[in-house]
């Protein structure tokens, strides 16, 4: 592998059949040996399990574990009987009680991990990735009088049982290296690193994120259904991208047992490619991978609610590399729900409230979780929902929501009536001209198979057509992410920043959601500054190479973020560079997709109740730009998780302009029930204008005043 643009299906072989013969080393000084290979667990179906047997006997009737996992998950390497007195005896039942090497943290499931096992007369050291994890100093058996002691084959081999047909282990390993005790195992670890594919969650464009962690999508029939994007990539166990000259297919599945969705007789297939506004079954239309990176732009045919309201999945795969699960990536559950599935507001049913929004309450501390009181205006009867308020929750329920991110959005108030939409009458249309416009953006969304397609002609905005028309208004409110930025692209170059404010407050008031304001008003500067940014390096060329542009962005999000005492780490642009999915050479698209995360951040950093936080220092409330997965990691102590309301803050790296909570701050934190939670932070409850005009206090008092939050943890970057 590595290098070598073919792959060949014995690079990879199943743990089961793994079986290693080493001839140790005949000098006393350096008795012993070393072995480095990449691990996949697939499945282990029980803990305390033996991985590696040694086979003490030539026969192979009698053996001692070598390599295993206890109950806690965590790796461990015991001692070998003809060099060490502490090591198992055959047939001991006590072997996981035996003094071993062992890791500190639990190895992952459906992960490529690099394992060496070092054994020497005095000690075995236990290394993953490159790094030591384990050792334990041991006691020679050398001058026992033991058969045992003379140098000879060590027979290493993985002889789990079999019950009902397969194995309590399924994995894979790669890569095999027999070497002596003194090879440096760290430099193996860089050596042909096997692969993975995967699906880019920052890419996903058009998807929603449901309160139980589902993906939310809009199929059906071709007149309701909409495209979404979504990316996989090919990458080596280190995270770099490979680029094969392969295809990935894509498959809709049912998400309990992954099995295929079926073609209904004289039905379109249930998943749909576009490719130039015409739809394909998906498996006859492949995605060629480029760069390490395959691109999908697909449609669901099929609903949830009739193949027994059961949820799907996506999967992706590479035939061309073998039947391996590692070439195998698996989404998120999806529910499908066609288009009308919420019922159309009626004027009748909007009420009108004069209270202001607020963030704080004066009885109540920051709105974390069902306590808080908050209201926000903008939201709509319960009883009547439109199209769009996907986030509006009855009354009694819990605040809604997106996938694994807890919303501190939405919430009752405090006399438990649902919360209602605040208008004004004169803006209110009638029930008729709501629905024909309704039909109208309809019609507009559906004459747009891409977002490459860009808008149609028949249906765009023009100077001669006010932005904030019933028509483009209602449309934003119905189309994806993908859509709304072209729209917006379109509206800040005829609109005045007035104009956006003004279309910002019409669509939060036809959606009943006003969380879509701040993405609206910040449109012009970020397209502005994007395109001077972009030009400023690019000089009219289709692509830069990154390390012009890195130095820009520096630039300019000192600039908008007005954050002149703390820069960008390499870690924070190493990030960057992943967001906007390239390597050396960035293309246009790839700088977008980084400035549609970038600047909300930037934005909310430049206001000063943000700002304080992030310029402080002693002790860093913000570390800078992390991962989901590296902020959970930084929770984690020797012995599991740390101790209950340990919290960073982070910003989420899958929201990116216009979504509603680009650029918000996320508390990941570890809840009294010893679990990882994530709570999104709504700062646009503070950028509304009757939450500046009050005095609010400092973020880091408003977090620890919180019963959940009680101290700051330390991130733990893994670049």
């Amino acid at each position: 592998m590595g290098s070598s643009e073919t792959m060949k299906e014995n690079d990879y072989l199943m743990l089961k059949d793994l079986k290693l013969e080493i001839q140790e080393n005949n000098d006393s000084a350096t008795r012993g040996f070393a072995v480095c290979f990449w691990l996949y667990l697939q499945t282990c179906t029980s803990f305390p399990s033996i991985l590696l047997h040694h086979q003490v006997n030539t026969d192979g009737t009698c053996s001692v574990p070598f390599l295993g996992l206890n109950e806690k998950k965590k790796l461990m390497l015991f001692p070998l009987s003809f060099l060490h007195q502490e090591a198992p005896s055959p047939g001991d039942q006590s072997w996981i009680e035996n003094t071993c090497a062992s890791s500190k943290t639990e190895f992952p499931l459906k992960k490529w991990v690099h394992v060496g096992c070092e054994v020497s007369v005095d000690f075995v050291r236990l290394y993953t990735n490159g790094a030591l994890v384990g050792v334990k100093p041991l006691s020679s058996a050398l001058n026992r009088d033991s058969h045992l002691n003379g140098p000879g084959l060590v027979s290493l081999s993985s002889t789990h049982g079999e019950a009902a047909g397969s194995y309590e282990i399924q994995g894979y390993v790669h890569g095999v290296e027999i070497l002596s005790p003194t090879s440096p195992l760290k430099n193996y670890y860089l050596k042909d690193p096997p692969l993975q594919l995967s699906i880019d969650e920052s890419s996903a464009s058009d998807i929603d994120e449901e309160f139980d962690g589902v993906w939310g999508i809009v199929g059906g029939k071709a007149s309701c259904r909409r495209n979404f994007s979504l990316d996989v990539i090919l990458l080596d166990a280190i995270g770099q991208p490979v680029n094969k000259d392969v295809e990935v297919v894509a498959s809709l599945l049912y998400a309990d047992n992954e099995a295929p969705v079926e073609k209904p007789i004289d039905a379109e297939a249930p998943l749909l490619t576009s490719y130039d506004g015409i739809e394909f079954a998906s498996w006859d239309r492949p995605s060629k991978l480029i760069n390490g990176r395959a691109s999908f732009k697909l449609k669901i045919s099929q609903l949830s609610s009739k193949c027994d309201n059961k949820l799907f999945c996506l999967g992706f795969e590479i035939p061309d590399l073998g039947k391996y699960p590692f070439f195998r990536a698996i989404s998120h559950p999806i529910r499908c729900i066609s288009r009308h599935r919420y019922p159309r507001a009626s004027p009748s049913t909007w009420k009108h409230q004069t209270s202001s929004m607020h963030l704080l309450n004066s009885s109540q501390s920051f709105g974390m979780g069902e306590e808080s009181s908050d209201i926000p205006q903008n939201t709509v009867s319960a009883e009547k929902q439109s199209p769009s308020s996907k986030r509006i929750k009855l009354a009694q329920e819990k605040p809604l929501a997106l996938g694994r991110v807890g919303i501190l959005l939405e919430q009752v108030n405090r006399e438990g009536n649902p919360p209602a939409l605040i208008c004004n009458k004169d803006n209110v249309t009638s029930l008729q001209k709501l629905q024909e416009t309704y039909v109208e953006a309809e019609k507009c969304s559906s004459g747009s198979e891409s977002s490459e397609a860009g808008i149609s002609k028949s249906c765009s905005i023009s100077s001669s057509e006010a932005p904030f028309s019933d028509s483009a208004i209602f449309r934003y409110c119905l189309e994806g992410l993908s859509e709304r930025s072209l729209m917006l692209k379109e509206i800040a170059k005829v609109a005045s920043e007035q104009e956006l404010v003004n279309f910002a407050e019409q669509v939060s008031l036809y959606s009943g959601c006003f969380h879509h304001r701040h993405q609206i008003g910040m449109s012009k500067g970020l397209i502005e500054n994007g395109n001077k940014a972009w030009n400023s390096v690019s000089e009219k060329n289709k692509q830069v190479l990154w390390d012009n542009l890195s130095s820009e962005i520096e630039e300019e999000f000192k600039k908008i973020s007005c954050c002149s005492t703390r820069y960008l780490s390499v870690e924070d642009l190493e990030l960057l560079r992943k967001i906007a999915g390239c390597q050396e050479v960035v293309k246009r698209e790839n700088f977008e997709r980084l400035w549609s995360w970038l600047y909300p951040v930037a934005f909310t950093l430049s206001q000063e109740w943000v700002k304080v936080v992030w310029d402080s220092v002693l002790p860093k409330w913000i570390e800078g730009f992390i991962t989901k997965e590296e902020a959970e990691a930084s929770l984690q102590g020797p012995n599991g998780l740390q101790d209950p309301g340990t919290f960073v803050l982070r910003f989420p790296t899958s929201r990116s302009w216009p979504h509603p909570d680009a650029g918000n701050l996320v508390v990941t934190y570890v809840g009294s029930d010893y679990n990882i939670h994530h709570k999104l932070l709504s700062l646009d409850l503070i950028n509304s204008s009757g939450a500046k005009e009050r005095n609010v206090k400092p973020l880091k008092e408003m977090l620890l005043e919180e019963p959940e939050l009680s101290r700051l943890g330390r991130i733990k970057r893994t670049f």
